[in-house]
């Protein structure tokens, strides 16, 4: 287990609480057309995905076709949503401040809304330049495919098995685990649902965490565990 050298987060659901907030949204708008889901099933479901495979997988399972304006209306309402009502997930400040690692971010987001979010709860800052969008950077293909996470390694000059990864959805810790990163799953957003640290665990995560403040601890032991 060699040393780490580079800290990865998803944004998403781990950085900022804004899954549950799209989810919302995302429900509310398909229930309008006569797709009926729940926005806890839905972040449970759909959580780290892009939207446009979000729509083609509804697409395929109820038959309905959406209008051509659509994911353009839904997109705007959630950026909407997050520029007025997004938080950061508890700690996230304080766990950065603790950190003496690099970090960047990983996200199947758009810049757009990254900076959207993360310039809301003061975080955009602290990251950039180092903040790489899975549709467009690279080859531009997002998780769960490990694409994203290859370019950070790669544009950052560490091997990806000295990458410490934390994600909160199947797909994102899908992907980073096929990069070759180490990486630990995170369950305190509002949309974790029952069963979501064992989904975590079996797609590929080394353990989980509920709280964000726990995680400067488990680099450390990660450390510890290459020393000995």
């Amino acid at each position: 287990m060699p040393q780490p050298l580079l800290v990865i987060f998803d944004c998403d659901g781990v950085l900022v609480d804004s899954e549950i907030l799209a989810a919302e949204v995302e429900a509310k708008l398909l229930k309008e057309e006569g797709i009926d889901v729940e926005p806890g099933d839905f972040a449970a479901r759909f959580a780290g995905l892009t939207w446009p495979v979000i729509l083609q997988r509804l697409i395929e399972e109820t038959g309905v076709r959406l209008p051509a304006s659509f994911a353009e209306k839904v997109d705007a309402e959630i950026d909407r949503r997050l520029a007025e009502d997004v938080e950061e997930i508890a700690g996230a400040h304080e766990v950065l401040d603790r950190l003496a690692l690099p970090r960047c971010i990983c996200s199947n987001s758009s810049m757009h809304r990254l900076e959207l979010e993360l310039d809301h709860v003061g975080l955009w800052h602290v990251f950039t330049p180092y903040i790489y969008s899975a549709p467009e950077v690279g080859t531009k293909k997002g998780k769960p495919a490990p694409d994203v996470f290859l370019h950070a390694c790669s544009e950052l000059g560490v091997e990806p098995n000295r990458a410490i990864v934390i994600e909160d959805s199947v797909h994102g810790v899908t992907a980073a685990a096929a990069a070759g990163c180490r990486v630990v799953g995170f369950t305190g957003g509002r949309h974790s649902y029952p069963g979501h640290a064992d989904s975590l665990t079996e797609a590929g995560a080394e353990t989980v965490i509920s709280r964000l403040m726990d995680f400067p601890a488990v680099i450390e032991a990660f450390a510890a565990w290459q020393d000995a």
